[in-house]
């Protein structure tokens, strides 16, 4: 693992602390500006396709008390899109708003035919895609035969061909001029919801209905939420819409599901972050999704009581216990298989057991990307549904478009793919069982055309070295205050050589160390770290400043990201 700086351009200025001035800058940001996060600074929705006609038929489905049914994904973004667009709507006068979520082992992703049909049992005037759709051809085609309107709000990269809808709204269709090509899902939606009121008001609907207008700021815990556990690139346009709905939750403004699961999470709601969202409460949702139904998360979003969100998130909260055990168990399993296909000589890493459950496979492609820095992909059977059929979840590395490997594979290889779709970073994918050998050859083989050395060559970005006088308690202030951190905007990462004082493992799993500097005597955690060899004293670190508050006390220590021995 080689330990590399992020580059820093000269061409900054205007900040008034050098150690934030040199870390936005390797972030590519020119001017305070830019990490100024008012609502103010959002995007004008104009600039998104189909936008103005999407709002007409949803008054028009508001003002003639139409049936609106939201469709859903399974994942956190699909919930909190769902949930947002109920809550929304009804405030804006919608009586008849209800929701379905595909069941991933049932129905599969996406607005397909047979979830029309299902839907049809609501007997709706209306439907509104939310983090899906764009690939829903024979869906949409499925809903305007039965006489049922679609609005499709989605961000996932199109294909040749677009759904027959009533209106596409998605930042990544062709010739779209609107900046942020990185919305998640629930974004999307947050936008289309934002104009429509406007519209309303313009029409002076609220007051003529004796309904208080919506503030649509109420909602943007929920935009936070799903954007960050989407693992969307945070732009400056996400990073206003986290940062605002990080904001309102840590004063306690946010539903009381969403309370719930972050204390579940043992997270502090007053320094509540982005890291937070992405690893105690985005699981927990997901889980849902992954195991049984996500309808479970949906309603544990939408209670308006503690008393009524309990129950969902102990259900959530099983889950999520029951998928850490699925997928400790998936993970050794993998790592034996790729073992066995000599994971050294393949760019491209797949795995597939009968055994695998299809609602793990993407975190199982995570972990092999992580440990291998190659793109992974991994393979469950889909079931009784679709016999003999492959549900696989594909993860990728910087600089590697996964979905334009894909999508190249389905070009030279007519029929491999029964469908695909996703984004740089991820997608999902079928094959049929008796294509997987064939798969794993063309996949390694695309891979490697795609794959250039400095893809390949394992490495870690920091941030450089932190003077003594920053190794302090304000520096994580300062660092916490500064954010939202994320997908395409990282967290800061600092590396520098340390003399290693002792070192324990605790746990059974993690190394627990005092480092020193010139001066100072620091505490050290490596998660997941077996202890360094006898005679070890001076370390090369990876690591970023943290609060240690145990029993009211608050002391400094490094969260080691990577460690290497020097001596």
């Amino acid at each position: 693992m080689l330990i590399r700086t992020r580059p820093v351009p000269k061409a900054v200025s205007g900040f008034t602390n050098d150690l934030l001035e040199r870390v936005f800058a390797a972030r590519g940001v020119r001017a305070p500006d830019e990490v100024e996060y008012s609502l103010a600074g959002l995007l004008h929705p104009t600039g998104l396709p189909h936008i103005d006609v999407a709002s007409q038929r949803l008054i028009a489905a508001i003002t003639q008390q139409e049936k609106i049914l939201i469709v859903g994904d399974f994942d956190a973004d699909g919930a909190t899109s769902v949930t947002l667009c109920v809550l929304a709507l009804q405030a804006m006068g919608a009586r008849h708003v209800d929701f379905i979520v595909p069941n991933r082992f049932d129905f599969g992703y996406g607005l397909s035919p047979e979830i029309v049909a299902l839907a049809q049992q609501r007997e709706p005037d209306l439907i509104v895609t939310v983090d899906n759709g764009v690939a829903s051809i024979d869906g949409v085609a499925f809903a305007n035969a039965a006489g049922i309107d679609v609005i499709v709000t989605d961000h996932h990269l199109p294909g040749q061909e677009l759904p027959a809808a009533v209106a596409v709204v998605n930042p990544n269709l062709d010739a779209c001029d609107f900046a942020s090509k990185s919305m998640a899902g629930v974004g999307v939606a947050y936008y289309l919801l934002s104009y429509l009121r406007s519209q309303l008001r313009a029409q002076d609907w609220f007051a003529k209905s004796g309904l208080t207008e919506p503030n649509m700021a109420q909602y943007l815990d929920l935009v936070a939420l799903g954007t960050v556990a989407d693992v969307v690139p945070l732009d400056r346009n996400n990073r206003i819409l986290v940062h605002q709905g990080l904001s309102r939750m840590r004063r306690g403004r946010l539903r009381p599901g969403l309370r719930l699961l972050i204390e579940l999470g043992k997270r502090n709601l007053g320094k509540l972050s982005a890291q937070d969202l992405a690893f105690a409460v985005g699981p927990r949702l997901n889980a849902a999704g992954r195991l049984d139904d996500m309808t479970v998360g949906i309603r544990c979003l939408l209670a308006e009581t503690a008393a009524e969100a309990k129950p969902y998130a102990g259900q959530l909260e099983a889950f999520n216990a029951s998928r850490r055990e699925i997928e400790q168990d998936m993970v050794s399993d993998a790592e034996l298989l790729v073992a066995e296909q000599d994971a050294a000589a393949r760019d491209g890493i797949t795995a597939y057991h009968p055994s695998f459950h299809q609602g793990v496979v993407g975190i199982v492609a995570g972990r092999l990307r992580e440990k291998f820095n190659r793109p992974a992909v991994v393979f469950a059977d889909v079931g009784e549904s679709s016999p003999g059929e492959l549900k696989g979840s594909a993860r990728s590395i910087d600089g590697l478009h996964i979905r334009d490997v894909l999508d190249r594979i389905a070009t030279t290889h007519p029929g491999m793919l029964i469908k695909f779709g996703g984004h740089a970073m991820a997608a999902g994918l079928s094959i049929k069982r008796i294509h997987y050998q064939r798969f794993q050859t063309v996949f390694d083989k695309q891979v490697s055309a795609w794959l250039t050395p400095e893809m390949a060559e394992a490495h870690i970005l920091t941030d450089g070295a932190l003077n003594e006088a920053d190794l302090s308690l304000d520096t994580v202030e300062l660092l916490a205050q500064a954010g939202p951190w994320g997908s395409g905007f990282p967290e800061p990462l600092f590396s520098g050589e340390f003399e290693l004082i002792s070192q324990r493992v605790v746990g059974q799993l993690h190394l627990k160390m005092v480092v020193k500097t010139a001066a100072k005597l620091i505490d050290a955690i490596a998660f997941r770290q077996a202890a360094l060899p006898a005679g070890t004293d001076r370390v090369m670190l990876a690591y970023r400043p943290d609060c240690n508050d145990y029993q009211n006390s608050q002391t400094l220590q490094l969260l080691v990201e990577y460690i290497e021995p020097l001596t």
